[in-house]
């Protein structure tokens, strides 16, 4: 007993009592999204569990709940800030119905010129500007994980402008990915992302625009005879958490979770590149869809006939935020 009160009391001298007392009653994370778990996101959060267990010596236990197993993609906002639920990934434009608009910037069309462009703004102050203006929601925003730059398909060749006149364009829902559709000329068709592939099948909608691996990983290849690596748009993620249930973490397990989530964001990034690689390859491979590069000419006609998107936005999305991206990156594409 005196060895057991001795051992106690050397743990609390030097401040490690709340690991020991964590060890027979672990945090429990729950971390819901609603992708599979073989995509960029399914993997970064399993590998987020693995290095959260490892460095807090098992003091956090994190259940992954993938594929809307929890909650479905309008559910889970509420339930995080409810704490049913204590992180999530969403995309992006899922902010909107908090009332935080900004985070639709990365929708505009154009707005980077790959990922040394994105990551400036991901791992700079204006992404950490905008993630902190999800505080007063309840919500901690804790990192940017990158799914990739979208390309257009089509059962017809997307070369010019012109050639989106007419189509239906299945697109998430997103007030900034419709303005661009329109400035194409395309009519924007809302749709859920599981209904998308018999969708283009039966010929509801004509086309879409996605990362190249969810374009192969959800087999839209199959029913898109042509693609173009226009790059014009990202699709990317927040990890969020309960700014609550965040805040009252002690601070050793706050620490290592940051250096778990610091982690898995460069596996998930460096994956998402990865798989959008090898699944442009699988495309090309199959011979069921017909890729095209667009030339410098080509790139620029397309970003010239979407640049009115940005000012069309910009009281939407605040254009100070527009600014601020331009500002960290360098490039405008109106110009």
């Amino acid at each position: 007993m005196k060895k057991t009160l001795l051992t106690l009391t050397t743990a609390v001298a030097l401040g490690l009592f709340s690991m020991y007392s964590y060890a027979a009653d672990p945090i429990v994370i729950k971390f819901s999204h609603v992708v599979a778990p073989d995509t960029p996101k399914g993997k970064a959060a399993e590998k987020f569990k693995e290095l959260a267990e490892a460095k807090t010596n098992g003091a956090v236990k994190v259940e992954v709940y993938p594929s809307s197993t929890l909650y479905k993609d309008k559910e889970e906002m509420e339930a995080l800030q409810m704490g049913a639920v204590q992180m999530l990934a969403p995309s992006l434009a899922k902010f909107g119905p908090l009332g935080v608009k900004n985070f639709e910037v990365f929708d505009l069309p154009y707005i980077f010129r790959g990922y040394d462009d994105l990551h400036k703004v991901t791992k700079g102050e204006v992404g950490a500007s905008l993630l902190a203006k999800l505080e007063p929601k309840g919500v901690k925003g804790l990192a940017y994980w990158d799914n990739g730059f979208k390309i257009m398909s089509a059962g017809k060749p997307l070369k010019t402008p012109e050639d989106y006149k007419g189509l239906k364009m299945r697109i998430q829902s997103s007030k900034v990915i419709e303005a661009q559709m329109r400035a194409l000329g395309a009519n924007p068709q809302v749709l859920p992302f599981g209904e998308t592939y018999q969708a283009l099948q039966t010929g509801v909608v004509d086309g879409t625009e996605n990362p190249p691996s969810n374009l192969y990983t959800q087999k839209m290849h199959e029913v898109q005879k042509h693609a173009t690596l226009t790059n014009h748009g990202y699709l990317g993620y927040a990890v969020i958490t309960n700014k609550a249930f965040w805040d009252k973490l002690p601070d050793d397990v706050r620490t290592s979770l940051d250096e778990a989530l610091k982690e898995s964001t460069d596996f998930a990034n460096d994956i998402a590149k990865a798989e959008n690689d090898k699944a442009l390859e699988a495309v090309k491979a199959s011979g069921k869809t017909e890729i095209h590069t667009p030339t410098d000419e080509e790139t620029k006609a397309m970003q010239q006939a979407l640049a009115p998107v940005h000012n069309e936005m910009a009281e939407r999305i605040g254009k100070e935020t527009i600014d601020a991206v331009y500002g960290a990156t360098g490039f405008d594409p109106s110009k």
